[in-house]
């Protein structure tokens, strides 16, 4: 067996459900699963019909690079999206069509490696889990930089020593930022960007939430947007993971893309196509339109920013919660354990929040996720409403 399997700790939801075992939450009161970020909006109607009219595709084998017409979408998307001449992102070498980027944030670790090199995968602290197991099962250290109140829950990358940098091979970046939705500044990237290409590593940026912001005029910077600005056009050392699941609420379509430097991505296709996962034709004729389409996308995000005004309102007076930049999670701290507040909550209230410790790990002598849980603001505004009012009742009667 890899020996990297036994490295890896319990996914964060399996541990949860031991967390609620034997546990009788109250029958009177309408679970409400706010744990998972998996979006509930509905899946936009023509993304449907398109996958319903393409789906004689089911007929042929795709092929892992995908069909042209969609990697052109995408890269006009990026193009559009970030501020990159038209131009400026060739279809042919630089996008690569992923069946959601869960499975490709994982494999690009795989296929970028050595196991011989004893090479360090750096990334932040709280993290998407699948970061750590890409990194363990590739034979790699993870290095943990932690995100905190103090820093804007943001990494400083200054803070990392020169003899991590000097073995690192990869760096996750997820800006917007799971759990926080804190939103990593040009300054910051172009830093990294830096530091990348005097230490010769990759920088993989999960970008999954970038269209999920507060600020209508103020969307989220991307890496490749960087890098183009300071001259890198052939973004070099640069990859940017972006997917439809939180962005046109199709969880379920499992598609996203990779995009970027095309000598990274050359080999990375080479190894997805021994993986053996291409996308499905119909996925990627309702990906087409999906891509094409952003009216949607702000309607979507005018049913977060109702539910984070509702939800914040009704909790503001009895903690301290703010409004994240972007993302659809509320980070909220807890005067207690972060364990013992979810499991109480879930006990009187009926209510399954995500303690944070279990999304980070400990790090120069502290977990940075304790004392925080993750509150996923998926479901409709009624239901989140109602939340608010329990998870309110429950904080003034804590013990």
């Amino acid at each position: 067996m890899n020996p990297g399997l036994a490295l890896c700790h319990p996914y964060p939801f399996e541990k949860l459900a031991q967390l609620k075992q034997g546990i009788v939450a109250p029958d009177d009161k309408p679970h409400i699963s706010m744990s998972i970020g998996e979006p509930a909006h509905p899946t936009p109607e023509f993304i449907r019909r398109a996958l319903f009219d393409n789906i004689n595709g089911l007929g042929s084998y795709p092929t892992t690079k995908g069909i042209l017409p969609l990697r052109e979408t995408i890269a006009a998307w990026l193009s559009y999206r970030f501020k990159i001449p038209a131009d400026g992102i060739d279809p042919e070498t630089q996008v690569l069509p992923v069946s959601g980027t869960r499975e490709a944030l994982f494999s690009i670790a795989q296929a970028v490696i050595d196991p011989a090199e004893k090479a360090v995968v750096v990334m932040p602290n709280p993290f998407y889990q699948i970061y750590e197991g890409a990194a363990l099962l590739a034979g790699a250290e993870p290095y943990f930089i932690n995100t905190t109140a103090d820093n804007g829950y943001l990494p400083d990358y200054d803070s990392v020593p020169e003899a991590i940098w000097q073995r690192c091979r990869l760096i996750y970046i997820c800006s917007p930022g799971n759990p926080s939705g804190a939103v990593l500044p040009k300054a910051e990237m172009a830093k990294l960007i830096a530091l990348a290409e005097r230490y010769d590593f990759i920088i993989a940026s999960d970008e999954c939430y970038s269209e999920l912001y507060d600020d209508e005029n103020n969307a989220p910077p991307g890496l490749l947007e960087v890098a183009y600005a300071l001259g890198n056009t052939a973004f070099k050392r640069c990859l940017v993971f972006h997917s439809l699941s939180k962005r046109s609420n199709a969880p379920g379509l499992r598609s996203g893309f990779v995009a970027g430097d095309a000598g990274i991505l050359k080999a990375y296709f080479q190894y997805r196509t021994y993986q053996g996962c291409a996308m499905p034709l119909p996925t990627q004729h309702a990906s087409i339109k999906a891509w094409q389409d952003e009216s949607h996308v702000v309607e979507n995000r005018q049913l977060y920013r109702a539910k984070f005004t509702a939800f914040i309102d009704i909790l503001s007076d009895v903690c301290s919660i703010n409004k994240p930049e972007a993302s659809f999670y509320v980070w909220l701290k807890t005067q207690q354990s972060d364990t013992e507040f979810a499991r109480k909550l879930f006990a009187r209230q009926n209510i399954t929040v995500l303690p944070g410790s279990y999304l980070s790990r400990e790090a120069q002598g502290i977990n940075p996720g304790a004392n925080h849980v993750r509150i996923a603001l998926v479901a409709p505004v009624a239901e989140c409403i109602e939340a608010a009012q329990r998870i309110k009742n429950f904080i003034l009667t804590i013990n």
